[in-house]
């Protein structure tokens, strides 16, 4: 139903856009009688536009996969590349209509002299495209973020993998992919600019004797970064007591991480702590209820 009423209203746009454009563009002899008199089409014009898209579009995909070549690490590089890529598409499709006009007879310069106005009611229609163009230069120029990076817009948090002229492409860790425009990409929180911190709560009973386990914590955190240093960007930080919950004490514990590492770091220090605390005798508590009777 909704996809039916979005179609409906697409139709009555074109048509509204259509019925201002044709009287304009014939007013402003954008659209001559006599200039679409001289457009001759004829076989040899139709094999040439033919030879002409395909080798246009052979010479855009040559250079598509020349600059798809390179990997570089960097991360602004990577966004370089991309935006030249997707601004290469756009200027294909440029090419192919205007030599395409050329070749079918049509007279490219006078249209172009004369589409002012048309071009200014077009420009009215298409506020949201220029708006996404000019907010991805503003973004590329100011560095707000390049692929690679791990940023969160809107609640949705993942890498950046495309940044294209009018759209960015961003994956979360199960490969889902949102696209959002350009001008939709506002409080934008880019998490790769410093490390993130992974964190982990410990329970323990209250029985436990808090200052002889805090003795024994350090030695514990450095032997879990050795088993992890490539994860790891230091040994785990004991941070203290974090909360006096109903049947444990909670224990809080971070350790610093790349951003694309902060949920394995968390998984893994919670791991080696539940085993490491039971080493050292120490067990994590479960939910307990005492029951006392007269």
């Amino acid at each position: 139903m909704k996809k039916n009423g979005s179609k409906l209203i697409g139709l009555i746009i074109c048509l509204v856009i259509l019925g201002i454009t044709v009287p304009v563009g014939i007013f402003t002899k954008v659209f001559s009688v006599e200039e679409l008199g001289n457009i001759s089409v004829d076989f040899s014009a139709i094999l040439k536009l033919i030879i002409m898209i395909a080798a246009v579009m052979a010479i855009e995909r040559l250079i598509g996969f020349l600059l798809g070549l390179p990997k570089p690490e960097n991360h602004r590089a990577r966004s370089i590349l991309t935006i030249v890529q997707s601004l290469l598409k756009y200027v294909a499709g440029l090419v192919i209509l205007c030599w395409g006009l050329a070749i079918i007879g049509v007279n490219v310069s006078t249209i172009v002299a004369s589409v002012g106005i048309v071009a200014l009611i077009i420009g009215f229609s298409a506020e949201s495209l220029i708006a996404d163009v000019v907010t991805g230069a503003f973004m590329l120029f100011e560095n707000q973020y390049n692929v690679g990076d791990i940023v969160e817009v809107d609640g949705f948090r993942g890498v950046v993998t495309n940044i294209g002229i009018r759209t960015t492409s961003i994956t979360d860790p199960g490969d889902n992919v949102k696209i959002i425009n350009n001008s939709a990409m506002r409080n934008i929180l880019n998490r790769s600019n410093k490390l993130s911190r992974s964190v982990s709560d410990i329970c323990i009973p209250y029985e436990t004797d808090l200052e002889k386990l805090e003795a024994e914590i350090p030695a514990l955190m450095q032997s879990i970064y050795e088993k992890h240093p490539d994860v790891m960007q230091a040994a785990p930080m004991y941070l203290g007591v974090q909360a006096l919950a109903d049947s444990a004490v909670v224990l809080r514990f971070v350790v610093n991480v790349n951003e694309k590492e902060i949920y394995s770091g968390a998984r893994i220090l919670n791991h080696d702590l539940l085993l490491g605390f039971r080493k050292l005798g120490v067990e994590c508590p479960f939910p307990q209820m005492d029951v006392h009777t007269k």
